[in-house]
């Protein structure tokens, strides 16, 4: 990662051609936002002189306070390869401040650091690794997105039966020309269905590259006339996207995950940490499964983790070990998906991970055969639970989480269940297509 200064941003934008800067931030429901500006106002950038309206930003500010200012990490500095290369465009993430200097609390990047800060107390540095899948889908005439595909691949096929593989190409290239470690891409099981994972870092620049990996293949994919979606289940009968995050914990650049004498190769705080997940992610899954959508992923028969269990190896565990050991031992979560806020959903993984470090929390049994394949009765005897069902029920969970509630802190708490309510509600008063073949000559 480089290290910028202020006259390192003006010198690389004056000398390298840039004629827009975009001051990229993200809302609390985890939508990309951004201002633009010109050459001319580079030295106002770096000096945190750029002005926002809060009050026009979901789940920000009331209209009476909504004066706000972007103070860039300099260190984020890019240009982007996808736009003009004569007259190029670079981008900072920035973070949300108030006037008078202080951390905007509804900043979802500074919710995040505050986690990472709790770790940092201790010595600890919180790496994740994303596995990132989306659909891309054709365009009609007019250019609007629809659900076609003339892709007939499956799991690891490549052209000619993967048409979306050049775009993936493409993708990955410019990831790479802004800094991005590319470790493996592959189609995935569904038509139209892709996931590219790139290396783990630091859980800030993670987020940060989540943020930046969506804006590439959002961009990347209308440049090519298709249209790409982190939508968590866009076609009935097929498996949704997700987004794993394989995270580990690190002290004095040491990986304290392993312990090479445990007969799973992991360690008391691995297993501590394991079990505060499973503690928690109940209250956390309107978090990392944020739309009334994500609900429809998690349902058995298509590999998305339904029930609270762990697994060394298996694959229908909510939590699984992946076999690599040593610096690369790490704890799988699988049920959050791309729609998520990056930020929130690295913050609340982090402290339930911690609580259960903290707390000595022991992990259940180890769930080592298909619980897909378990009827209820079996998962009961095991005291296997069932993950929330809905956005609605999920948002429950999340009232009843104080942890989780107070690591979001009160303003993004009491904006994103007012959010999320207004979603379910919207969605359990339409009429759908389904309801209409069912009932309506039935009735």
């Amino acid at each position: 990662m480089y290290s910028y200064s202020k006259e390192d941003i003006i010198h690389m934008v004056r000398e390298g051609d840039v004629q827009f800067v975009r001051m990229q931030f993200t809302d609390v429901f985890g939508q990309l936002k951004n201002v633009a500006i010109t050459v001319s106002q580079i030295e106002k950038a770096v000096n945190n002189q750029i002005m926002i309206d809060g009050n026009a930003i979901e789940g920000f500010v009331r209209i009476e306070e909504s004066d706000q200012y972007l103070y860039p990490d300099l260190d984020t500095f890019a240009i982007l390869p996808w736009r003009p290369q004569l007259g190029k465009v670079a981008r900072l993430v920035c973070d949300v401040y108030n006037p008078d200097g202080t951390h905007f609390v509804g900043d979802p990047r500074n919710v995040l650091k505050r986690a990472i800060q709790k770790a940092a107390d201790k010595g600890y540095v919180f790496n994740v690794g994303p596995e990132c899948e989306f659909f891309l889908f054709q365009t009609d005439e007019s250019g609007r997105a629809t659900t076609k595909t003339s892709d007939e691949a499956g799991y690891f096929d490549l052209g000619p039966l993967d048409h979306g593989e050049g775009t993936r190409r493409e993708i990955i290239l410019a990831l790479e020309a802004m800094g991005f470690e590319i470790e493996a891409s592959h189609h995935e099981v569904a038509a139209g269905q892709h996931e590219i994972d790139f290396k783990y870092a630091d859980a800030l620049k993670t987020a940060d590259n989540i943020m930046t990996f969506k804006l590439a293949v959002k961009s990347l994919a209308q440049k090519n006339g298709l249209h790409a979606t982190f939508m968590p289940k866009p076609i009935y009968g097929s498996s949704g996207s997700g987004m794993h995050l394989n995270m580990s914990l690190f002290k004095d650049g040491r990986n304290i995950f392993c312990d090479e004498q445990d007969p799973r190769g992991l360690s008391k705080e691995a297993y501590h940490f394991i079990a505060g997940l499973l503690h928690h992610v109940k209250g956390m899954t309107a978090v990392i499964n944020p739309l009334v959508n994500s609900y429809k992923r998690l349902v058995p028969g298509f590999e998305a983790p339904c029930y609270v269990a762990w697994s060394a190896s298996n694959r229908s565990a909510l939590i699984r070990i992946p076999a690599a050991r040593g610096q690369s031992t790490r704890v799988e979560l699988r049920s959050p998906d791309p729609a998520c806020n990056p930020y929130l959903a690295l913050a609340v993984c982090l402290v339930a991970g911690l609580d259960g470090m903290e707390r000595g929390l022991e992990p259940p049994e180890e769930i080592k055969e298909n619980i897909f394949e378990m009827d209820a009765k079996a998962r009961e005897a095991k005291g296997i639970e069932n993950l929330p069902i809905s956005l609605n029920e999920a948002i429950l969970e999340l009232k009843k989480n104080r942890l989780i509630q107070e690591t979001l802190g009160s303003h993004v708490l009491d904006n994103y269940i007012e959010g999320k309510l207004a979603e379910w509600n919207e969605y359990r008063g339409q009429v759908s297509d389904w309801e209409y073949k069912k009932y309506l000559v039935a009735y």
